[in-house]
């Protein structure tokens, strides 16, 4: 095992807290108990800094922004006089780039940051609960209080074939030193959707395959739009299909589908699997120490992130939900906090927001209707389309809704969903009115700037009791 006082703290084996796992979730535990005062073993494997900054968010979303810009410029021509031309002249550069901020921000934000820590000494090697403690390779800690954050890792769907198939992960796809001809996108939850427009956006002739609708998990409304608005840039949908069989050919792979009593056969040069992601429980001894899993391979935590064994925590994507690098900070936040000080805090999803970073890009926090009367709410809800906007007229794009869900009886806030070019900047607005109860009058009332997206809640929630299309601008 590496040195265990290599970066930060002091290394003498007494620490109040143990924690397995030092992606984002790991940090916010350690940083947690350090400001607290308590002496931290933060216990990595492999790469620091978890699936977030590396693997997921922030190498992502810079080439989707790079292939939303690459995009905008073509579609320039909305405008009355413009004409733009755009192409891609060097994926690897591209890449390249990419990579640097990657390895900027690790180095920023998490090997630089254990230094200022005295009292979190950081120790590389595989972690594993035994005989009432754990050890560290082998080697035995004391381990009085532990948080698990290790993370999750890309699954393969039931497919017959699937493990003789040379398949991309959302790791791998971006590594790509060479774009795809074409590409077969398995799964249209939000991964999926997100690198499948980014790589068409880039020249590859892409195709989504589901078994259900894509973006199924939200509101149908959103669901069909974003569906529609992806065919019209040219990507392929199969949605609602039975996936029988897939092979590997001599140009690519081969996937068997059914659709309607239909047998049909989609085609591509490379596969990218994108079907879920699944906890990283395996090898810790999780189970032979007393700790329940859930079906989904998730470590089971109550409200305080407490698992079924005295003294040992999780959080983040370990637990098999709410798999947000922001969640996961969040929950560690409250585990690092319960394990030290008497587990008074609860983790409460009431006002969590979620970005899907498409574009137009989906948005939304609380309940979806479906969710709402599953919960026994009575419901109405406003769907505000995006042409009711004037932000959207004026930048002449007009893709996209805003659909608000309440109570019927009083009227409160219970979820907000959008879909817009800057839904992603909006959606905040919505989750502090959930967070602090606001009705939908509440929300009609309050004051927006004109001619900004976020101004699409107040028209929607107006759109509960009034015909917008018949008021005057910021009138109501």
């Amino acid at each position: 095992m590496a040195d265990r006082n290599s970066i930060g703290g002091t290394g003498n084996g007494a620490y109040d807290l143990t924690v397995i796992g030092a992606g984002s979730a790991g940090f916010s535990a350690a940083i947690t108990a350090a400001e607290q005062g308590a002496r931290v073993a933060l216990i990595g494997h492999g790469t620091i800094g978890g699936t977030c900054v590396n693997t997921g968010c922030v190498p992502s979303k810079t080439l989707i922004r790079a292939a939303e810009a690459l995009h905008q410029v073509e579609a320039a021509s909305r405008f009355a006089g413009l004409d733009g031309q755009a192409r891609l002249e060097n994926w690897r550069a591209v890449l390249r780039q990419k990579d640097e901020l990657v390895a900027a921000l690790r180095k920023a934000k998490y090997l630089d940051l254990l230094p200022g820590y005295n009292t979190v000494a950081y120790l590389e090697g595989r972690a594993r609960l035994a005989n009432g403690g754990m050890t560290v390779d082998g080697a035995p800690l004391q381990a009085d209080k532990v948080i698990v954050t290790t993370g999750a890792s890309p699954s393969l769907p039931p497919i017959p074939g699937i493990d003789a198939v040379p398949y991309l992960t959302s790791t791998t796809a971006l590594e790509l030193e060479e774009l795809p001809r074409s590409l077969l996108v398995l799964g249209g939850g939000y991964i999926g959707c997100e690198l499948g427009q980014m790589f068409a956006r880039m020249g590859v002739e892409v195709t989504i395959v589901d078994i259900v609708p894509i973006l199924s998990a939200g509101e149908p409304e959103v669901s069909r739009a974003l569906a529609g608005y992806f065919r019209d840039e040219g990507i392929t949908l199969h949605e609602n299909v039975k996936t029988r069989a897939i092979r590997r050919t001599e140009h690519g792979v081969v996937l068997d589908v059914s659709s309607d009593g239909r047998d049909e056969t989609i085609e591509a040069q490379q596969v990218l699997v994108t079907t879920g992601r699944r906890p990283n429980t395996a090898g810790l001894g999780l189970e032979e120490a007393g700790v329940k899993l859930l079906p989904n391979g998730g470590i089971q935590v109550d409200e305080q992130m407490r698992t079924t064994r005295a003294g040992v925590y999780a959080a983040g994507d370990v637990t098999g939900r709410d798999m947000f690098v922001y969640m996961a900070a969040y929950g560690a936040k409250i585990a690092a906090k319960n394990a030290l000080n008497g587990d008074g805090l609860r983790y409460d999803t009431t006002a969590m927001p979620a970005v899907v970073f498409t574009e137009p890009q989906v948005a939304g926090v609380g309940l979806t209707e479906a969710q709402a009367r599953e919960a026994g709410h009575d419901v109405k809800t406003s769907v505000l389309p995006l042409d009711q906007v004037p932000r959207a007229l004026a930048a002449r794009d007009t893709r996209g809704l805003i659909k608000l869900v309440a109570d019927a009886g009083t009227d409160k806030l219970l979820g907000a969903h959008i879909l817009a070019p800057e839904g992603a900047d909006s959606i905040q607005t919505a989750a502090l009115a959930i967070k602090h109860g606001l009705t939908g009058a509440e929300l009609a009332e309050t004051i927006f700037p004109y001619l900004t997206t976020v101004e699409g809640l107040k028209l929607a929630a107006q759109a509960f009791e009034k015909d917008v299309a018949k008021l005057s601008c910021c009138a109501g």
